[in-house]
């Protein structure tokens, strides 16, 4: 088995050339595009893409995924801007060589019980996936607080009622911490058969807050030695959150991005995981 290590490199800084210099620092050799120059992804120029297109090409550096916001706003909120910024990423992703784009199941308002949403978040959530097997990418949904897919059950229902291929999930154990989830006692069982991509970071259970995978409550090494054991060989991207966390996104900076990376680096080594 052998993973890809990726990252969100906007946690570093928002200037590109600093991002690929503490990637190439830490050997990883693909980068998850949430922001550039602190813009989001969604909202590049042509100029801004070609531009990203080429810093990330002279340095050898791939894209692996596009961490889109898609699917990040109020489930009452209009759906057919979504569904226009949802062709406008996958055309990005096309450009930049991937196929994979992380997408959410939108907010639900607070107080208010989630399975009364569920019809709604299946239609639209299978209007992206419509438009993600036209353009021909891959949707990976995140559990994200907050939204209808914040839990194990109600993400797994989701993906397997919109019944496409272009919707599968990606893995966030710190989200699932923050809300309440064992991570791989409670939803990697459910998850594992549509599971795409992972996301790294880890949580205490107690204050939410978070760590470097390994040092917090989100079953890192329960869940790493699992997806060893099936044999999965996608990609594991960085997403620290050291410094700030919230509803748009994290920072960490150079310093603390290195320090996640070394630690997913020791985890995945002290379990005979090799990674490139």
């Amino acid at each position: 088995m052998t993973v890809t290590l990726s990252g969100f490199a906007d946690e570093i800084s928002a200037d590109p050339a600093e991002q690929l210099a503490v990637l190439a620092q830490e050997s990883v050799t693909h980068l998850e595009l949430r922001s550039a120059w602190s813009v989001n992804v969604a909202d590049f120029t042509d100029a801004q893409l070609a531009a990203f297109r080429a810093v990330t090409e002279s340095a050898g550096v791939r894209v692996s995924a596009i961490g889109s916001p898609v699917g990040k706003i109020p489930v009452g909120a209009p759906l057919e801007p979504e569904l226009d910024r949802m062709r406008r990423i996958a055309d990005i992703a096309g450009e930049l060589g991937t196929a994979l784009v992380r997408v959410f199941s939108f907010y639900i308002p607070p107080g208010e019980p989630p399975r009364r949403y569920r019809a709604q978040v299946i239609d639209r959530m299978g209007a992206l996936a419509r438009v993600a097997e036209e353009r021909g990418v891959v949707l990976a949904h995140e559990n994200e607080k907050e939204i209808y897919g914040d839990v194990p059950d109600r993400c797994a229902d989701l993906i397997t009622s919109v019944g496409s291929p272009a919707l599968r999930a990606t893995f966030d154990a710190a989200n699932f911490v923050q809300c309440g989830v064992r991570p791989f006692t409670e939803a990697y069982p459910l998850l594992r058969p549509h599971l795409v991509y992972l996301q790294v970071k880890d949580a205490h259970a107690g204050t939410g807050v978070v760590t470097p995978a390994g040092e917090g409550d989100g079953e890192m090494r329960e869940m790493l030695r699992a997806l060893r054991d099936s044999g999965f060989t996608g990609f594991m991207s960085l997403e620290p959150h050291l410094d700030l966390a919230g509803r748009q996104g994290g920072f960490s900076g150079p310093a603390k991005f290195r320090q996640a990376a070394r630690a997913l680096k020791r985890l995945l080594d002290e379990l005979s995981i090799d990674w490139c």
